[in-house]
């Protein structure tokens, strides 16, 4: 029997190092977009880790090149002690156990020709798992995740979205993984149901030891879910750290700005708060601009912004957030 790897109690449980994903441009003569741009970051077991951005900024690909649904141009990926970056199929199928995805739209990542069971089961099937232990567990499953376990033998088509989703979560849990790419869990459902989904990933991650790379967009969900925070632009991280630090006191003008748009609860300090609008849309990945790519949109550039490209490195001495800025912001 094939055993997974362990990590130590200072060795992070995925690690990813200069991650690069180049695409080649949709024409002959186009250029290719660089989706990914040499992005580092660790997760620790139990751990969530926010990544967020604007839309087109490399998240889900991110998660993707993680779970080995692409395989990276550059940079490593280690998961556990184990370089997995370009590990050839039959090698990695082992460890897919232990990587699982929940994917942003629930019924289209859902086959709407396969029952709930054959669904959840399939995973299981695929890593030896005989069909009656794969229909048991299964069953567990729609309990698990709040589900009706006499409805496992019906299809997605008769579950509304919120249910649909912890369908997608009860298989991404099949196989007892320890790491969770969760890319947009929510952001297809209603504000209540997305509630509902974000408690249930709470309690399965302190039952099951769980450790999330929770992909999203919106800031008032990822500060109540994630332990950390990741800021992405153009393919690259920006800012990264503690939660709290980066919530209270942003480093890059752009996560000041992506911060300044999520509603306060207090009228008050809604009316009163500074909103920074940002100028233009994000340049395309195809021709991204010297320097630092968030350049023409910064209020902050100077020529050195035009020129060369900010280093992510600590914004201040014994703070754990770093930030990729010449001029990062005041405390």
């Amino acid at each position: 029997m094939t055993t997974t790897a362990t990590t130590t109690a200072t060795e992070p449980l995925l690690s990813i190092r200069d991650l690069t994903m180049t695409f080649p441009g949709r024409r002959a003569r186009s250029a290719p977009v660089r989706a990914v741009d040499g992005i580092s970051f660790d997760v620790a077991a139990g751990e969530t880790l926010g990544l967020v951005g604007e839309s087109g900024c490399g998240k889900s690909t991110t998660g993707r090149l993680i779970v080995r649904l692409l395989e990276p141009t550059a940079g490593s990926i280690t998961y556990a002690g184990r370089d997995i970056s370009h590990l050839p199929q039959r090698t990695l199928k082992p460890l897919r156990k232990d990587l699982q995805m929940v994917f942003q739209d629930p019924h289209s990542s859902l086959n709407p020709r396969q029952t709930v069971a054959r669904i959840i089961s399939d995973p299981l099937v695929v890593q030896g798992s005989s069909a009656a232990q794969a229909r048991k567990r299964a069953v567990e499953l729609m309990e698990l995740v709040g589900l009706i376990p006499e409805h496992v033998d019906r299809y997605p088509h008769e579950f509304s979205g919120g249910q649909a989703q912890r369908i997608g979560i009860a298989r991404s849990l099949a196989t007892g993984p320890r790491l969770v790419v969760a890319d947009e869990p929510v952001s297809a459902l209603d504000v209540s149901v997305q509630a509902q989904i974000v408690n249930l990933m709470e309690r399965l991650q302190q039952d099951l030891g769980l450790a999330y790379l929770f992909i999203a967009h919106d800031l008032s969900v990822v500060k109540r879910v994630c332990d950390r925070v990741a800021v992405m632009y153009l393919g690259r991280i920006v800012e990264i750290g503690d939660k709290e630090r980066v919530y209270a006191a942003p480093a890059h003008p752009y996560t000041r700005a992506l911060l300044s748009a999520v509603p306060l609860p207090d009228p008050a300090a809604e009316r009163a708060r500074e909103r920074i609008t940002l100028l233009g849309d994000p340049p395309s990945p195809a021709t991204p601009p010297p320097g630092c790519a968030f350049h023409p949109r910064c209020h902050k550039a100077q020529d050195i912004c035009r020129s060369e490209a900010p280093l992510l490195r600590i914004t201040t001495p014994g703070e754990a957030r770093e930030a990729a800025c010449h001029f990062p912001e005041e405390a």
